[in-house]
């Protein structure tokens, strides 16, 4: 009884953090690792969680990838990757390089620099597109574009985790021939997956699946529709494809991510009631958002114990982690967005200022390199979960001062092509 206690109060705090985030406009996930902390802290929580809650906090970051995944729309991540190549690339290989050489130059331990770099990588796409729709931007060409390299980074992000962590936390040698096995176990992964995706799953089936007499009448469109048990079977292929990626060694996350991307909206017949895309998606974002996914980031808040001295001694290393990777980020993303993407000056630093955030993969990282594996040290697990927050803080605060200068450059763009 004393987990299902542990599990109440919990649910509690997601209850009043969600609160907490309307009101700040924050994102959850934030206000979580904050009342975990709290909660451990205080004493309400273990510092060790128990296999339940642990085995809880494992589902719900399998079914948060998953759900982050489902929200994409693969065709429209395909068509935009040209327009954002530049933005991706540069907006994450800045921040990752800015990461690593602080991380470097405190740590002088290339795997501390390597889970640092990888953690501050990702933008919180989610955080930044509510920010925008707070101002009434969410609609603009830069969100577009922030959203599309958003993705793109996140692929990139868990190629890279897939290929770096083994490495990081000594399953794999670093000697060339063992680097490469690892590549090579990362692409076949993305292969099979990928395979899924472009030739099994679709029901028009094409090749040399069409002399198949069950592929060329059945796809997963006809799993999917089977009475009324949609959201089970996509959950069912989401922990499915996490154990896929398990064996291959690495991180269940990836796996589900992958899952979500690969299915798309045209394989639900149904339409508008239960069972259709529509209702699926509402019931895995709760899932994912609401009660199970949350106990993730509740269980990593409660590693952040209050230590004065601690926290003090990493104070340091947080302003020039916040200051490098808020320069280096900014820059760099403007930088591409004028010069890869068209853009102008004003909506080029938006999309800058518009990827400072660090999405839910950040937390993922840091989870795998601190808590499951003893790759990072306290003073950095501090450094990256404060730098985290403060990133994150600042997305909506430098939206919002920035947005007068966006608007006043497409007005006046508009009255050009008007005259």
């Amino acid at each position: 009884m004393e987990a299902l206690g542990h599990l109440a109060l919990i649910w509690f705090a997601v209850f009043i953090a969600n609160i907490l985030a309307r009101a700040t406009k924050l994102t959850p996930a934030l206000w979580f690792l904050a009342l975990g902390s709290l909660m451990v802290n205080t004493g309400l929580l273990p510092t060790t969680s128990g296999e339940f809650i642990s085995g809880l906090a494992t589902l719900g970051i399998i079914v948060i990838m998953f759900a982050l995944g489902f929200e994409e729309n693969t065709d429209n991540f395909i068509g935009s990757m040209k327009k954002s190549w530049g933005i991706a690339f540069f907006g994450a290989l800045a921040p990752f390089l800015a990461a690593f050489f602080v991380a470097d130059y405190f740590w002088n331990d290339p795997n501390i620099s390597l889970m640092s770099g990888l953690t501050m990588t990702a933008t919180a796409v989610s955080l930044t597109m509510i920010s925008l729709k707070s101002v009434g931007l969410q609609l603009c060409p830069a969100a577009t574009r922030i959203m599309a390299s958003a993705v793109i980074d996140s692929i990139s992000s868990l190629a890279l985790v897939a290929i770096l962590v083994p490495i990081a936390t000594g399953q794999g040698t670093t000697d060339i021939a063992a680097i490469a096995f690892i590549v090579f176990k990362a692409i076949a992964f993305f292969l099979v997956v990928s395979s899924l995706g472009a030739w099994i799953f679709p029901h028009d089936v094409r090749g040399w699946l069409r002399h198949i007499p069950f592929a060329r009448t059945y796809g997963i469109s006809h799993l999917i529709s089977y009475g009324e048990h949609s959201t089970l079977t996509v959950l069912l292929l989401a922990l499915v494809v996490a154990l896929l990626a398990h064996a291959f060694g690495f991180h269940p996350a990836i796996g589900a991510f992958m899952a979500g991307l690969i299915l798309k909206e045209e394989y639900f017949k149904r339409k508008n009631e239960a069972g259709s895309f529509e209702d699926t998606k509402r019931i895995i974002d709760n899932v994912a958002f609401s009660w199970i996914g949350p106990v993730f980031f509740i269980e990593l808040g409660t590693k952040i114990l209050f230590d004065l001295q601690i926290m003090v001694s990493v104070i340091p290393h947080i302003t020039l982690m916040v200051t490098s990777i808020v320069v280096a980020q900014v820059t760099a993303a403007a930088l591409a967005a004028r010069y890869t993407g068209g853009m102008d000056w004003p909506g080029s630093v938006l999309i800058g200022f518009g990827m400072l955030g660090r999405a839910e993969l950040a937390f993922v990282v840091i989870n795998i390199a601190y808590v499951q594996n003893p790759i990072l040290n306290t003073e950095a697990f501090y450094t990256l979960m404060a730098t985290a927050f403060i990133l994150n803080i600042l997305v909506p605060v430098t939206i919002t001062l920035w947005k007068p200068y966006y608007v006043g450059a497409s007005e006046n763009e508009h009255e050009k092509a008007t005259a």
